[in-house]
């Protein structure tokens, strides 16, 4: 399963550095200097021709390879390699920056889940009432919210706090959940 890092946006400069949008808790091991990233093309303008052949397009590759990553007023800059100039990264805009989940490192601590572990698991109660799937997690300033992909098509929130999701149990491939009345309702 590939995992979204980053997106690129807009370039910075003149010598080929781009913005990108953080999907990742380790934005400082992701994008360090070296690492190699798969693309999935986003939201892209139209390819551009390339100063090195004028009228070919420019196609977005496979992969690239970071040469260098910065900080700069709360966003990540990044250079990559073969990206030398502000045209070029301009047609990187919109990208997706991937990563292969079996790369991912499993979390130390128990009761932290990466999201890919948790989507595509059975919702139950504790009695074993089947209450749809996790869809997705949407992260919220006060708590991650399950996703809950309901058996009628509909969907429900859920607060991923340990007073609602007791238990999680990826060997079972299930999420308890006791909701309280009316939770899934809304």
């Amino acid at each position: 399963m590939q995992l979204v890092v980053g997106r690129i946006g807009k370039p910075h400069g003149v010598r080929g550095e781009v913005t990108v949008e953080v999907r990742t808790d380790e934005p400082e091991a992701r994008f360090a200097p070296g690492t190699v990233l798969r693309t999935e093309p986003g939201a892209m303008p139209p390819p551009t021709a390339s100063e090195d052949e004028p009228g070919v397009p420019f196609r977005v590759p496979a992969e690239l390879t970071i040469e260098e990553a910065r900080f700069h007023q709360g966003r990540v800059l990044i250079a990559f390699a073969g990206i030398p100039d502000r045209n070029t990264a301009e047609a990187l805009r919109g990208t997706l920056l991937v990563v292969d989940s079996a790369d991912v490192t499993p979390p130390d601590d128990p009761e932290e889940f990466h999201d890919h572990q948790l989507v595509g698991l059975a919702v139950v109660t504790p009695s074993g009432e089947r209450l749809g799937e996790v869809a997705r997690i949407d992260h919220a300033p006060s708590s991650d919210l399950l996703v809950l992909r309901r058996p009628e098509g509909r969907t429900a929130l859920i607060p991923f706090v340990r007073a609602i999701v007791p238990e999680v149990d990826l060997a079972g491939g299930r999420v308890i959940v006791d909701p309280p009345a009316g939770l899934l309702d809304l």
